[in-house]
């Protein structure tokens, strides 16, 4: 499922240049990525944010080294307007106090906003986030809701979220695909997809055990397994 601010939310299936298609295209900003050079797909990666689903920070470094990184290694800018940088992003998620701390420091709520802090230190056009509230207790996982939301509309920037949290996602999405299988089954704004009666969407929003995703992993019956034939025994 995604969402998107004042740009447009889309779903991708491969970025970055890591991965060539099998076929069709990635296409971001009009750029074709698997065709991009080196230089032009840094260039690239320099309007993206990425929230890790794990938040993936740096563990020797600090909250403020780890929201300092992109910078150092995309710009040329200072220490002094770093610092300045860095320490706005981080009062924006609640952790400017915390600057000092590594990791191992915060709690897991914590870190994922650091990691969210990293993921917009450069004022990206798309971010993306991978399972943003996997993990949270309730309060974390409402707290990055509203963050993401809120940066999204600050920045003005298109964001991308893959996540299995329905109620969080449609409080804060724009637009919501479903994926089934690699293949999109349906799409529509939160309202629509809450009300749909297609059976996959019905059964994903109403957390149905029976529906198009089964249960019980396929194979044999459970009368097979037991024997339990007519006729069986005699």
């Amino acid at each position: 499922m995604g969402g998107s601010g004042s740009g447009k939310t889309t779903v991708l299936r491969l970025i970055g240049g890591q991965l060539r298609p099998s076929s069709g295209s990635v296409n971001v900003d009009g750029q074709i990525v698997h065709t991009l050079g080196t230089d032009q797909l840094y260039q690239l990666r320099r309007k993206m944010g990425m929230l890790f689903q794990h938040g993936a920070l740096f563990t020797d470094l600090t909250a403020f080294e780890n929201v300092a990184f992109p910078l150092r290694e995309h710009t040329d800018l200072n220490e002094e307007l770093i610092r300045t940088l860095v320490l706005m992003k981080l009062h924006a998620v609640g952790l400017r106090n915390a600057a000092q701390l590594k990791p191992a420091e915060i709690s897991g709520g914590m870190g994922r906003r650091v990691a969210l802090a990293r993921a917009i230190a450069l004022d990206p056009e798309l971010i993306m986030y991978d399972e943003p509230f996997a993990g949270l207790d309730p309060i974390s996982m409402g707290v990055t809701a509203n963050l993401i939301r809120n940066l999204n509309d600050a920045l003005g920037s298109t964001s991308i979220l893959v996540s299995h949290d329905v109620k969080e996602c449609f409080a804060i999405a724009d637009y919501v695909y479903f994926l089934s299988s690699g293949k999109i089954v349906a799409h529509g704004t939160p309202a629509e997809m809450a009300v749909s009666t297609h059976p996959y969407v019905k059964q994903f929003v109403n957390a149905e055990a029976d529906g198009p995703v089964p249960f019980h992993y396929p194979g044999k019956s459970l009368a097979d397994d037991l024997g339990l034939h007519a006729g069986a025994g005699r």
